[in-house]
């Protein structure tokens, strides 16, 4: 449960969500407060993905009901989800690589500029569109205009949340956002993430990195089964409880296996 003192932002209550004979998530309660950023964490087929692609409109489902700011909300596509201010990074990015960083970070958004009555792409105001984004996130890129494919795991990782961060969310889902970084890349993800924490903006975060997610999250969410089986305040557990929690009883030696994996 967020801190008393937070205002909710985000309360989905007794979501289900069965594929066939399979059930993906089975009542699952979970509530996110204003500027909070929460760990949603499990093994492989606990449910991360369905609740995440739930709230973001990817899924709808089969009962249950999200309120944003204490309002309940229907999501039947991510275009409905991103009406209310949700938005969600997911880990293939689903950047244009043969575009520039400014073509990626505006992309459906360009500014135009009219010629003889005909409206052109204002790319000079593109390019200080996306320096002003990236400068406000502290996001730091030597030049807009080289190509996405030439940046490195970090750097593109850091324009897909910008991209989804300047669309003015309430609520930003990042799905495994540090994956395959390397250290120095991962800690400008998480100084990012806190930067958005800072904006008043709720982040879930979906990692298998616990360290990650124990060093930048004030609180954790296990998924166990399709069910919510813990929801623990991070400055008040570690990673020997949230591994037990993950698997259902464990020990040092099952935490350090299980962060090696991740």
């Amino acid at each position: 449960m967020p801190v008393d003192t937070v205002p909710t932002r985000v309360k989905m209550e007794d979501i289900s969500k069965s594929f066939g004979a399979i059930k993906s998530l089975d009542r699952v309660n979970l509530e996110l407060g204003v500027g909070e950023v929460l760990g949603l964490i499990g093994d492989n087929g606990a449910g991360k993905s369905t609740l995440s692609k739930v709230l973001s409109g990817a899924v709808v489902p089969d009962s249950g009901r999200i309120l944003l700011d204490g309002q309940p909300v229907h999501f039947t596509s991510p275009a409905d989800a991103r009406q209310q201010r949700v938005e969600m990074v997911y880990q293939d990015l689903s950047l244009c690589d043969t575009i520039d960083v400014a073509g990626n970070l505006m992309l459906g958004r360009e500014p135009k500029r009219r010629i003889l009555g005909f409206p052109l792409m204002d790319k000079a105001k593109m390019h200080r569109d996306a320096a002003a984004m990236l400068q406000r996130l502290d996001i730091r890129m030597p030049n807009t205009r080289l190509k996405v494919e030439n940046l490195s795991g970090g750097q593109r990782q850091s324009i897909a949340i910008g991209r989804a961060a300047s669309f003015d969310p309430a609520v930003l889902i990042m799905d495994e956002p540090t994956a395959a970084l390397a250290v120095r890349e991962v800690q400008s993800v998480l100084d990012l993430i806190r930067r958005l924490k800072s904006e008043g903006i709720a982040v879930i975060l979906i990692s298998h990195r616990l360290n990650d997610v124990l060093s930048v999250t004030d609180r954790i969410v296990v998924l166990r089964h399709g069910r919510a089986d813990a929801d623990l305040v991070t400055a008040k557990t570690n990673m020997n409880e949230v591994v037990s929690r993950i698997v259902g009883g464990g020990d040092a030696a099952d935490a350090a296996a299980h962060e090696q994996r991740g």
